[in-house]
């Protein structure tokens, strides 16, 4: 006999946890099924933008639950010239921006998901989905039929749900980013405490980064357009230089160690021109398989995290299938598809090292702009919301931040604001 749900959700990442949740508070029956077993590592860059936290807080994670947790007060740029700018993040009012391992990170938003109600199938993979007969159904590894009336399927870029459907229109899809990262141990004390942003001149429009990390730890790494044409050949041998750059050496410091092997990853950024729903309306696309990631940044959690919501909010709202579909489709178009289209646009500013130049420098003019511009690039603000005054609101520059009065460490990063 099938095990019968109201919603299936397949991948328990942050899109998949985020549509779980969602659904189990409203008192629907929704189980994740993945073919990985939590906690589980996922390549990423781990950074966790304001945007991301306040979904995070709203979905009940909180970061006493994550060991890695490592909040940030300030955001270092160094352009492709050389030139140093520092963008503070509010002092007070809670936490804007933060770093936390997304083996941690994720293993505690599936625990979530079970806390709020959902079922959680871990280390059970889907092999196959039909739909028909106002339902779908689907086929799991150990567990046999499941019958749901809607599916959330966030498993990830090359989605093997939109496949078992045939409806992966991009074969050979590789992404539009590509991105490099490895843990390093024993780093100085600017890595461990402070976030950097390099825009070096053979990278642009993409960066490396080092984000700090609990215990002494950061994650270091670089990002790059596909559209530049360089091979995973280049990468590997780029890596190894830029660790050597005198810049990168002197903020990881003399006792820096890899912690494991550099890893390499694919990053979809194309969201509104890859189908959000299958399946006569009954599966909606969230996260990397909605291709939602920044196209700027290359960020994806908070992304994930909204398309997940969005999805559950879509089903939620009840109607046909189609109604159901368009509704996700719309709210997605409305928010997070106009902000990548801006942040496309910008992007192309910064691929030439006089435009990169330009902006940072335009950035840190004033007090007043590097902290909005450190905001605004932590998501705290949409994208394009100048341009989208139905988003605008009365505390738009001025909201505070999140997690106020956690017990984590670094939670309550408080000193005279800047």
């Amino acid at each position: 006999m099938a095990l019968n749900l109201d919603v299936a959700v397949v991948g328990g990442g942050p899109a998949g946890a985020a549509a779980a949740i969602t659904l189990a508070r409203a008192g629907r029956s929704v189980a994740i099924f993945d073919k990985a077993t939590f906690p589980r590592d996922k390549c990423c860059g781990d950074g966790l933008t304001t945007g991301a936290l306040r979904r995070l807080e709203r979905l009940g994670v909180r970061p006493e639950a994550i060991p890695s947790w490592t909040p940030v007060s300030d955001i270092w740029v160094r352009t492709p010239r050389g030139r140093v700018v520092g963008f503070p993040l509010p002092r007070t009012g809670g936490v804007f921006g933060a770093v936390a391992r997304r083996v941690e990170l994720d293993a505690a938003l599936v625990d979530a998901a079970r806390d709020n109600g959902a079922s959680v199938h871990d280390g059970h993979g889907v092999t196959s989905v039909t739909h028909g007969g106002g339902a779908v159904d689907l086929e799991v590894d150990g567990i046999g039929a499941v019958r749901a009336g809607a599916v959330v399927a966030a498993d990830g870029m090359w989605s093997p749900t939109r496949k078992l459907l045939g409806a992966s229109d991009e074969p050979g899809y590789l992404g539009e980013w590509h991105a490099f990262r490895q843990y390093f141990s024993d780093v100085a004390p600017a890595a461990r405490d402070q976030l950097w942003v390099w825009f070096e001149p053979d990278l642009l429009p993409g960066y490396a980064w080092s984000f700090p990390l609990a215990g002494g730890a950061a994650n270091v790494g670089f990002g790059i357009h596909r559209s530049s044409g360089r091979s995973g050949a280049w990468m590997h041998r780029c890596w190894a230089e830029l660790l050597e750059r005198p810049h990168v050496r002197e903020l990881l410091g003399p006792r820096a160690r890899p912690q494991g092997p550099h890893k390499a990853w694919p990053i979809p950024a194309r969201i509104g021109r890859s189908a959000l729903s299958a399946g006569g309306g009954r599966v909606l696309f969230a996260g990397d398989a909605a291709r939602a990631t920044d196209s700027m940044t290359g960020e994806g959690i908070g992304q994930a995290l909204e398309t997940g919501a969005l999805a559950a909010v879509a089903i939620l709202g009840g109607g046909s299938a189609t109604a159901v579909a368009t509704r996700y489709e719309r709210s997605v178009t409305r928010g997070l598809g106009l902000d990548d289209r801006l942040a496309a646009r910008l992007s192309r500013v910064l691929a030439h090292e006089r435009g990169a130049d330009a902006a940072v420098a335009l950035a840190g003019r004033s007090n007043w702009t590097r902290r909005n511009f450190a905001r605004w690039m932590f998501e705290d603000y949409p994208r394009a919301v100048l341009v989208t005054p139905r988003r605008w609101h009365r505390n738009l520059f001025h909201g505070l931040g999140t997690f106020r009065g956690c017990a984590a460490p670094g939670c309550d990063v408080a000193a005279a604001p800047r």
